[in-house]
């Protein structure tokens, strides 16, 4: 994972050479960049690399006993709350595949730009008998369409990027060599809105889920 400053533009890369995988080492060095960011920023944007976004929870650390298993599973779903309710605009630049966590990164940015290219999304929960914590469902019920729920959350459909915009997951595409100067501009016109309001609005929007969100982390 990196970070950089692009005039005033927070780009968090996530990019381990193989699946992105959401660790305890991820979400905290996540955290630490938010909390950068917050310090400096005007707004955030989450990209991976070509071909993979995020592929999920890192599953060798649930062979790893239950302390830590739970571990990361709190600090993931405090995460994606964090993101949810970040007072800064967060935008998703996706080209690559999104899976589970991955997934929900998507739908906890404010903005979802995805490359017009070859990758998937997918909630694969129940094909890998998982149950979705409140914190997922907050982010399901607010982000994915009704007529794809049963689908989406249920049945484990596997989205290409086309299909994902009518399922909530993304919210355009562009062309793959324009992903981020796309994101980037999208950064730089939502920088312009007063921050204060921002964030309140934001917040007050999403005010019952994030109290759904935040009840489930006690």
């Amino acid at each position: 994972m990196n970070y950089i400053l692009d005039d005033g533009i927070a780009v968090i890369s996530l990019d381990d050479g193989k699946a992105n995988a959401v660790s305890i080492s991820f979400v905290e060095l996540l955290n630490s960049y938010l909390d950068q960011a917050e310090q400096e920023a005007s707004a955030v944007i989450i990209t991976g690399r070509t071909g993979m976004f995020c592929a999920g929870f890192d599953l060798k650390a649930f062979q790893q006993g239950a302390e830590v298993a739970d571990k990361l599973v709190a600090g993931g779903m405090a995460m994606l709350t964090r993101l949810y309710e970040f007072p800064l605009p967060v935008i998703a630049a996706c080209d690559g595949h999104a899976i589970g966590m991955g997934a929900f990164l998507l739908m906890a940015s404010d903005n979802r730009i995805g490359a017009n290219s070859d990758f998937q999304i997918c909630l694969p929960e129940t094909s890998i008998s998982m149950p979705f914590t409140p914190v997922l469902l907050a982010l399901i019920h607010d982000r994915i369409s009704i007529a794809e729920k049963t689908m989406a959350v249920v049945q484990s459909k596997r989205y290409s990027p086309a299909e994902s915009i009518a399922a909530g997951f993304l919210d355009k595409l562009v062309d793959q060599n324009s992903l981020m100067e796309e994101a980037k501009n999208l950064a730089k016109d939502l920088s312009a809105l007063p921050k204060e309001y921002y964030c309140m609005n934001k917040r007050s929007l999403r005010k019952a889920s994030l109290e759904c969100m935040h009840a489930d982390l006690k």
